[in-house]
């Protein structure tokens, strides 16, 4: 019997880690790692990715036989495995015969060997290279009885290639793509600067661009060379494998050269990394910096777990997150008591049908040697491994409740690459001193999903290349944010505007609609197709260093921080405005009746207190009301519906003892406690409870 239907997802939540048996300072243990597993209700381990140079020692040589006992003996335990292709960290052997294989930076520089991902993946040559391997592992393993998933590559994108011959394949791309140089000059507006070119081989490298629609189509094309490596590797994967088995890769959403629904339309189920600094970084209160790899507050976490629903609009995989701490022995921060189950129960409230801990002990030589697993350096069980036991505990009693759940959603945030790259290109945000901020557009797009919710409400992305259809959307969210949508095509706008008729109310943020899809400014008033509707237009623009108050009916309530629209509204109320003597004549949140629907204009960065009342202003009141009439901050309320109905998910992100009174009658899924409405509930420091309605 093992841990799950054989490469179905749609049951869980499950427990999972990665284990390195050939790691090990003594391999023969597995015995014991596998049923301190099987006691914890671990039933996946993730296995084999990160090990090419063990799979083939030397050019041509094969050692497939080391991971059989691990395969044979999960298989026994009733524990399911996700095999890796190995492709990511290449061999030494492989670097020294084709040094030519080094990813060239954009500075010219040579990547050198001695991490991970330094190999060019677009080359031919190193597909040679990586198809032997991949069929040699997955010949040998794709059919194992244990394995019921493989996962193609890991964290791909890390690099922008500017090898030589992935250059020349971007001139041919676009001489493809414009046909003649005249409407490539016209379109990209090559007069400037004497950049018009007269021939294909005079298109300049992109290492020296200054071009916005230049370096946008850079972007995408390097998105496409990851997501095509993943196509590639999953047609060769799908030949050795059964029907049941899953293909997925380990996403790492903040890669340079990453579109995640692209590498998404490749797999069966989307999976990534929630990693996230743990102690005080997720007490509620504090609002972390962002940017960066790791979550460093609770809505960046949770919605982290929201972008990989979104990949592929469906339940997910947590191929990795931090079990004892993450990263270099700065970041060493082990959890609170409660806070695994926490960040557990979000990701599961949010989709997640694994959650797997990297990785299962901590290692002992390596780059990453103060990344802690589950077992510590000792490795004997410890606090770690009895609150992940207790979790598996959890998940397993809550696992008929929460089978084929789907999460609820009250509000839409929609994301998307294009503005993402053109602003990491000319970043419209200050950073320290006079520095450009090149992560502005998540920084943008995260304090509008930081203020949903601060407003109680439960969050869902949409990446813009899923706007299909208006009337499904407006059935998806009642709500939808679309902040720093700076490039976006006339189509995206008006499936936007057609939302707001429907019915639905839309937020517009910063920049939204400035640039078309091409990456060129329009000539058009702003913001381009929504402003008319939303009786708001602007033709200044301002990135000011320093907080500016907003004010409303004469009286001072919040500020606007980082960037102001100049919003002249026309037909639109005016919510709130500006203290300033330039500032003051423009308005910073407008409203107007679409059709059914309204369109709400917001110019600039709210602070965290202000832009969660707009937010809520908007939407209306949260589904979480149904079960808190009155919800105290720190604490978030997340639910799922399924067959048997719905489940609550409520979290007290705080250090501190917190009472809720229920607004209804709730029973526990994970023990036998049955809470009747009006009961005031004592949600302990770093609490999480899951009940079901009665």
């Amino acid at each position: 019997m093992t841990g799950g239907a054989r490469g179905s997802w749609d049951r869980g939540p499950r427990l999972g880690a990665a284990y390195y048996n050939e790691y090990l300072p003594d391999p023969s243990r597995l015995e014991t790692d596998l049923q301190l597993m099987v006691d914890a209700g671990i039933t996946c381990i993730r296995v084999g990715e990160s090990v090419w140079s063990t799979w083939e020692p030397r050019d041509g040589e094969f050692d497939l036989e080391w991971l059989a006992p691990v395969l044979d003996g999960a298989a026994e335990h009733g524990i399911d495995v996700i095999l890796g292709t190995p492709t990511y960290a290449v061999p030494p052997w492989l670097s020294r015969r084709h040094p030519e294989l080094a990813v060239v930076r954009k500075d010219g520089s040579s990547v050198p060997w001695g991490a991970r991902q330094e190999i060019d993946y677009t080359s031919e040559v190193f597909r040679g290279y990586a198809e032997r391997v991949i069929r040699a592992v997955l010949g040998r393993y794709g059919r194992h009885p244990a394995v019921i998933g493989i996962q193609l590559d890991n964290e791909a994108g890390l690099h922008l290639i500017h090898n030589a011959h992935v250059v020349e394949r971007f001139r041919r791309g676009v001489a493809e793509q414009y046909g003649d140089v005249e409407t490539l000059n016209r379109e990209w507006g090559l007069t400037y600067w004497s950049h018009r070119i007269s021939a294909w081989d005079e298109l300049w490298a992109p290492s020296g661009n200054t071009t916005p629609a230049y370096d946008l189509a850079w972007r995408r094309f390097q998105a496409e060379l990851t997501a095509d490596f993943i196509g590639w590797q999953a047609g060769i994967a799908r030949e050795y494998i059964a029907d049941d088995t899953v293909l997925t890769t380990c996403i790492a959403y903040q890669r340079p050269a990453m579109d995640d629904v692209a590498v998404g339309a490749h797999l069966d189920i989307a999976s990534g990394n929630a990693y996230y600094l743990a102690q005080d970084s997720l007490d509620y209160a504090r609002e972390g910096a962002g940017g960066q790899w790791y979550a460093d507050d609770v809505p960046q976490l949770i919605l982290s777990a929201e972008r990989m629903r979104a990949t592929k609009q469906a339940p997910f995989l947590v191929t990795e997150t931090g079990a004892a701490s993450i990263g270099g022995a700065w970041l060493t921060r082990p959890p609170y008591d409660g806070q695994l189950a926490q960040v557990a129960w979000l990701l599961a409230a949010r989709g997640a049908r694994l959650v797997s801990y990297w990785h299962w002990h901590t290692l002992h030589s390596g780059a990453e040697v103060h990344w802690g697993g589950i077992l510590g350096h000792d490795l004997r069980p410890g606090r770690v491994y009895d609150e992940i036991a207790e979790l598996g505990r959890q998940f397993a009693a809550a696992s008929e409740w929460v089978a084929d759940a789907e999460p609820d959603a009250d509000i839409g945030i929609v994301y998307a690459h294009d503005s993402e790259w053109m602003m990491t290109f000319e970043p419209p945000l200050p950073g320290p001193g006079d520095a450009p901020d090149r992560g502005s557009y998540a920084r943008i797009v995260g304090a509008f999903g930081r203020a949903a919710i601060d407003a109680g409400l439960q969050v869902g992305y949409v990446n813009e290349r899923q706007l299909k259809d208006a009337v499904e959307l407006v059935s998806r969210f009642p709500t939808l944010i679309v902040a720093g949508l700076f490039a976006a095509s006339d189509r995206t706008l008006e499936i936007l505007a057609e939302y707001a008729r429907l019915g639905g109310r839309l937020i517009v943020g910063p920049r939204t609609g400035y640039a078309d899809d091409q990456g060129r400014m329009r000539v058009s008033t702003a913001p381009a197709v929504l402003g008319p509707l939303a009786g708001v237009a602007y033709r200044e623009f301002a990135a000011p260093p320093q907080p500016v108050p907003l004010e409303r009916d004469g009286a001072v309530v919040g500020e606007g921080r980082g960037w102001i629209d100049a919003l002249e509204p026309g037909e639109a109320e005016v919510l709130l405005g500006y203290r300033h003597p330039l500032y003051g004549r423009w308005a910073a949140v407008t409203r107007r009746a679409v059709g059914e629907g309204e369109i709400t204009v917001v110019g600039t960065l709210p602070d965290r207190d202000s832009a969660a009342r707009v937010i809520a202003d908007v939407s209306g009141p949260p589904r979480s009301l149904a079960l808190l009439g009155d919800r105290p901050r720190g604490v978030t309320v997340h639910s799922l519906i399924g067959p048997r109905g719905r489940v609550w998910v409520v979290h007290n992100w705080s250090p501190n003892l917190t009472e809720i009174e229920l607004a209804s009658s709730v029973a526990s899924v994970v023990d036998e406690a049955v809470l009747e409405k009006g009961s005031v509930v004592g949600l302990a420091a770093w609490d999480v409870r899951v009940w079901r309605e009665v």
